[in-house]
C-alpha cells in the first residue's frame, strides 16, 4: 500500500516561512525574560493568593514552577477558574504550560492579548545538546515533568508536544499526518535540523513514528526513535495478533470481575459500555462535566482524545527504515503480550526493553525505571564524545 505524500515531507525551512513563527518566538521570549516585562506586583501578590488557596500551600515562590508544588491538571482548571473570577479574564488551562510561574503568568496577565503558543512546551531545562522531545498520549496533555527530572540526562532540554486543541481554543486534528506536519512545522523554532530525538507515550507513538518517516525522507537524522507501550489499532495487525489479544483482553476482563462483588461488577461494566460508547462517538462533546469551562483541561481534552481515537482508527502504520526502540508495561494485558510480533517487520531494526507496572503506571507509578531507560537510550544514540 502506498502511503500518501503529506505536506510535512519537505525540507524543514520550507514548511512555514520564518515571519508566520514569530508570534510563538515573540511569547517564547516574553515569558522565558524574567529581566525586562517586570509584571506588576499587584497582579503578582493577587495571584500568590489564588495559588496558596488553590494549592493549599502556606508559602509559594514566584518563581515556583506550578507541577513542582503540588500542580496538576486538576488544580489548574481551578487555577484558571480563579483567575477568571478575580480579572473577568478567561484563560486555557493550558497556559500553565508555558506560564508556570506565578511571575510568567503574572507577564502575561499584564498583555492585552494572549499570545500564540508553540506546541512544544519545555518541560526540563539543559544545554545546547539536542533536545528530547515527547509526543503526547490520547488525552493530548503533556504529564511528563516527573519522568523529565528523573532522566539521568542532565544536558539535555526536554520538551513535551501538546496536543492541538488541549486549549479549548483551535479544533483538534483527527489523522496521525496531520499531527506530525503539525507539530513538524513548530520544531524549526526548537531545534532546526537533526539528530533527532523522538519519544512517543501510548498513541504518542504513532505520531513520532510519522514524525521520524517525514525527518527521515528529507534527509535529516533521528538518533533516536522510542515507542513506549505504543501499538496500531487491533485492526491493522495479523488476523493471528488480533485473535490472541481479543483473548487475552477477554480472559483479563473475565479475571476482573471475578474478583469483584455482583454490584461492582455491574459498575465494571456500566464504565466498560459507556467507555466504548465514546470511543466510538456516540457520547456527545457536549455532555460538559457541570460548570466545566470549554477551555478548561476538563472539557478540552474530552475533543482531544474522541480525535485521537478518530485518528487511531484511521492509522496504518508503514515500514520505518531507521531502528524502533520499544518499551513495554510489564503486568498491562490490555496490549499485546509480544511487541515485536507488531512492530519487529515495520521496522529496519528493532529492540525491546520491559518496565514493571501498567500502561498508565510508567508514567505515573515507578516513572524511574521508565526515565532510566530511555536515558540509557538517548546516551546510547547520542553517546559523549
Amino acid at each position: 500500500m502506498t502511503k500518501p505524500t503529506i505536506s510535512a515531507r519537505i525540507k524543514l525551512h520550507e514548511i512555514v516561512p520564518a515571519a508566520a513563527q514569530q508570534s510563538a518566538v515573540t511569547a517564547s521570549r516574553l515569558l522565558r525574560d524574567r529581566v525586562s516585562h517586570t509584571p506588576a506586583s499587584s497582579t503578582v501578590d493577587r495571584l500568590t493568593a489564588i495559588w496558596r488557596r488553590v494549592l493549599q500551600r502556606p508559602s509559594i515562590g514566584i518563581n515556583d514552577h506550578f507541577f513542582s508544588v503540588g500542580g496538576g491538571f486538576h488544580t489548574a482548571d481551578m487555577l484558571f477558574a480563579a483567575i477568571a473570577q478575580q480579572y473577568g479574564r478567561e484563560l486555557p488551562s493550558a497556559t500553565i504550560y508555558h506560564a508556570p510561574t506565578i511571575v510568567q503568568l503574572a507577564r502575561l496577565l499584564d498583555q492585552p492579548a494572549l499570545p500564540r503558543f508553540s506546541p512544544f512546551v519545555e518541560v526540563k531545562a539543559g544545554s545546547e545538546k539536542p533536545p528530547i522531545l515527547i509526543v503526547h498520549g490520547l488525552a493530548g496533555t503533556v504529564p511528563f515533568f516527573e519522568l523529565a527530572q528523573a532522566m539521568a540526562t542532565v544536558d539535555h532540554p526536554v520538551y513535551g508536544i501538546q496536543a492541538k486543541g488541549v486549549d479549548g481554543l483551535e479544533e483538534p486534528l483527527d489523522r496521525v499526518e496531520d499531527m506530525a506536519t503539525f507539530y513538524l512545522r513548530s520544531l524549526r523554532d526548537i531545534q532546526p535540523h537533526g539528530p533527532y530525538i523522538l519519544i512517543g507515550y501510548s498513541f504518542g507513538g504513532l505520531v513520532a513514528l510519522e514524525m521520524a518517516q517525514s525527518l527521515q525522507e528529507v534527509g535529516e537524522n533521528v538518533a533516536l526513535l522510542a515507542l513506549v507501550d505504543a501499538y496500531p489499532d487491533a485492526r491493522y495487525m495479523a488476523a493471528g495478533q488480533r485473535l490472541r489479544l481479543r483473548a487475552q483482553r477477554v480472559g483479563s476482563r473475565i479475571g476482573d470481575l471475578q474478583k469483584r462483588s455482583v454490584h461492582a461488577g455491574i459498575s465494571y461494566v456500566a464504565r466498560r459500555l459507556k467507555n466504548r460508547l465514546r470511543v466510538g462517538g456516540v457520547d456527545d462533546a457536549g455532555n460538559l462535566p457541570s460548570g466545566a469551562s470549554r477551555l478548561s483541561f476538563e472539557h478540552a481534552t474530552l475533543g482531544v482524545k474522541q480525535k485521537a481515537y478518530v485518528a487511531l482508527a484511521r492509522y496504518r502504520p508503514q515500514f520505518y527504515g531507521g531502528k524502533i526502540k520499544f518499551v513495554k508495561s510489564e503486568s498491562d494485558s490490555y496490549y499485546p503480550a509480544n511487541p515485536a510480533a507488531v512492530w519487529a517487520q515495520l521496522a529496519g531494526e528493532f529492540e525491546c526493553d520491559s518496565v514493571p507496572g501498567g500502561h498508565l503506571d510508567m508514567i505515573t507509578g515507578d516513572i524511574k525505571s521508565l526515565a532510566d531507560v530511555l536515558a540509557r537510550y538517548v546516551n546510547e544514540a547520542l553517546p559523549a564524545k
